[in-house]
């Protein structure tokens, strides 16, 4: 009888290990975590790794944990992990994947090339990725470590549906995502919209049209990242100009820093907003809401679903 995966995670995603072990029957991993007074930080791996297939919860959602991150990971291989997969449900820096002005560093590239640093696994290192904003970022990992892009179409769509019923129309902020919610929407048999926007600087946009006809319709909008909404709040204005009769939005990823979140509730645009729990930001927020305007789908069982298959 093979002995199951043990379980470990940043200090950020431990409610997704949690969830991860708990629905499998994996063990959890226990990590101690000290902050000495110069800032630097103490991690002690509690759970001996020696000889077993270990999973690496962590998103890279920031500086602090994504260091946290690949120190674990370094000391899970040297402490004996024979395989190690690390599962990041949001990669930090994913839309600065490439460079458009002279002198830019692609940090996605850079952040790839970090994590590829980790010591090799004797049975191989493995990094499973949630929606990427960009699939391609999958060939900035290097070495032997093999990237594995996790699509949470199913999610969206199950989440899409609960807010549109059988009949609306599913939208995106602007048309470089048309052709990911044109796929969506087919999968769906809804109709699928976009609008046409004008850049007029790094800061400012201005809606210019709509694609389809929404007048009438319940409409969905789905993007695979929420930060501060402000585009999020441009497409919807530009929806609700159009006559759609109610508006709702889907999103992978829900960052909302600062009091963005509150801000697109107080738009009175929304009636809810749904994201997945890949971000800790969003996690708290949903919990401490009364509201109800933010509602957290679970990636623990689509997660788990890739795990299993790429033993």
């Amino acid at each position: 009888m093979s002995i199951p995966p043990l379980v470990f995670s940043t200090a950020a995603h431990e409610y997704l290990a949690r969830a991860i072990a708990q629905e499998a029957g994996w063990e959890l991993g226990a990590v101690t975590r000290k902050t000495f007074p110069d800032g630097e930080h103490y991690l002690r791996v509690d759970s001996d790794p020696a000889d077993r297939d270990v999973v690496l919860v962590g998103g890279t959602i920031d500086d602090a944990t994504t260091l946290e991150l690949y120190d674990l990971a370094c000391g899970l291989v040297t402490a004996g992990a024979y395989r190690l997969r690390l599962v990041l449900p949001f990669f930090g820096y994913g839309t600065m994947e490439r460079s458009v002005r002279n002198g830019e560093v692609v940090t996605a590239k850079t952040r790839a090339r970090l994590l590829s640093s980790i010591p090799m696994a004797s049975r191989g290192t493995q990094v499973f990725l949630l929606d990427l904003h960009v699939a391609s970022i999958t060939h900035y990992f290097e070495g032997g470590i093999r990237p594995i892009h996790v699509y949470g179409k199913s999610l969206v769509i199950a989440a899409a549906r609960a807010l549109g019923g059988d009949s609306f129309v599913l939208a995106c902020t602007d048309a470089g995502r048309a052709k990911w919610v044109e796929s969506l929407a087919n999968d769906m048999d809804v109709a699928a919209a976009f609008v046409y926007k004008r850049r007029h600087d790094a800061e400012k946009t201005e809606v210019t049209g709509v694609s389809a006809q929404v007048e009438g319709k319940r409409v969905v909008i789905y993007d695979d990242m929420i930060r501060t909404g402000g585009s999020l709040i441009n497409a919807a204005q530009a929806y609700r100009d159009a006559g759609a009769a109610s508006i709702d939005a889907v999103a992978t990823h829900g960052l909302f820093p600062g009091d963005s979140l509150a801000r697109l509730e107080a738009t009175g645009l929304f009636g809810k907003i749904v994201t997945t729990d890949s971000h800790p930001r969003a996690v708290a927020l949903a919990a401490s809401s009364r509201s109800g305007f933010l509602q957290v789908r679970s990636t623990a069982t689509l997660l788990l679903e890739h795990l299993s298959s790429n033993r």
